[in-house]
């Protein structure tokens, strides 16, 4: 059966659509580099090698993807819900307070104890965080794209006088904790035989098994079908008796726990103390990541893949290809974002005519 003019199958939309937006993306960007008078050739297959083409290269491209798939996975399950939660920064950020409070503070305990416990503190403070903004949404009717950018800026000055002020070790003149006892440590795949020094660690597995987690969550629980119901349209959900305001602080306390996932690769798998700034904008790039997963759980990680390598390529590009700005990685990002978001649509029509004729 051919699909509708205008439609295209739901496997088209979640994979062969996002392709396409991509390869435009690429197209354009080479088009880009060839008029600064750069080699795209060059520049792309750069891009490509610095990302995958070795074991570090792609250790690398999955420690970024890491921090990506958490925080996509934090907007994505709050746009399930109708809900566009743009303070995942500020919620991973203060849920590396969390996993610092129970890094330094419950360190005589064995890392088996120890290490789910930080992450545990992690989860429980990003998801007090994104709470409150819930709650305001949800009690006193704040919009939540407002108050999630300013929680954002609450959450960088508050964590500037904690390390600064509190947290910064006696005698130390950088903005630093500590550092965390051994046991307070996720394991690198390094360790456990990946051929690779980069910084990834078993955190990766939690992102995977979080996007599981979610799709069970979302799309095959009671309470997932009542948050896409209200996400779809409020109004029915009402006359569906579904408490709107409840269901609202809960989504919003899940998508903070999972943005803590960004400080459990960062402080427990790599870093094994808190920085000042250790998220690094993770928070914002999780919005194009959800944009592109098209908010599902499966799609997520893909574009978390993605994200990482331009990451990772992107630095290797700026030594493997002087000539070509060191801002192109940027571009490039930019301009997926563009094709995935907002032009997300635009191929969908010539996509949906190809394919029916294919049906037909």
């Amino acid at each position: 059966m051919s699909a509708p003019m205008g439609d295209v199958p739901r496997w088209a939309e979640l994979a062969l659509l996002p392709v396409l937006n991509l390869l435009l993306a690429l197209a354009l960007t080479a088009l880009l580099v060839l008029a600064t008078g750069g080699d795209p050739v060059a520049a792309l297959t750069a891009l490509a090698v610095g990302s995958l083409g070795s074991a570090d290269a792609l250790g690398y491209t999955l420690y970024y993807a890491t921090n990506m798939a958490f925080t996509g996975l934090a907007v994505a399950v709050a746009f399930q819900g109708g809900l566009f939660n743009i303070g995942a920064e500020g919620q991973a950020y203060l849920a590396g307070l969390g996993v610092t409070l129970a890094a330094l503070h419950l360190g005589f305990l064995p890392a088996a104890l120890l290490v789910p416990l930080a992450i545990a503190g992690g989860a429980a403070f990003g998801a007090a965080w994104a709470a409150i903004p819930g709650w305001l949404q949800a009690r006193r009717g704040s919009h939540i794209v407002i108050t999630t950018i300013m929680f954002n800026f609450l959450a960088a000055a508050l964590m500037v006088h904690l390390i600064v002020n509190l947290l910064t070790a006696p005698g130390s003149m950088a903005p630093e904790s500590p550092p965390f006892p051994e046991a307070a440590s996720l394991p690198g795949l390094a360790q456990l035989g990946f051929p690779s020094s980069a910084p990834v660690n078993l955190a990766l597995g939690l992102a995977v098994l979080a996007a599981l987690g979610v799709w069970l969550l979302v799309w095959r629980t009671p309470w997932g079908y009542a948050l896409r119901v209200m996400g779809q349209s409020p109004a029915v959900a009402s006359y569906a008796g579904i408490d709107q305001g409840r269901m609202i602080i809960l989504v919003m306390a899940l998508s903070g726990a999972l943005a803590g996932g960004v400080a459990v690769n960062e402080l427990l798998g790599a870093q094994h103390k808190l920085l000042l700034g250790f998220t690094s904008g993770y928070g914002f790039t999780g919005i194009a990541v959800a944009l592109m997963g098209r908010n599902h759980p499966a799609g997520v990680l893909l574009a978390a893949l993605l994200f990482g390598a331009l990451t990772q390529g992107g630095a290797e590009l700026a030594f493997e290809v002087p000539d070509v700005p060191s801002e192109i990685v940027v571009l490039i990002q930019g301009l997926v974002i563009l094709f995935t978001g907002a032009l997300g649509n635009m191929l969908r029509p010539a996509l949906a005519r190809v394919l029916g004729r294919a049906g037909g």
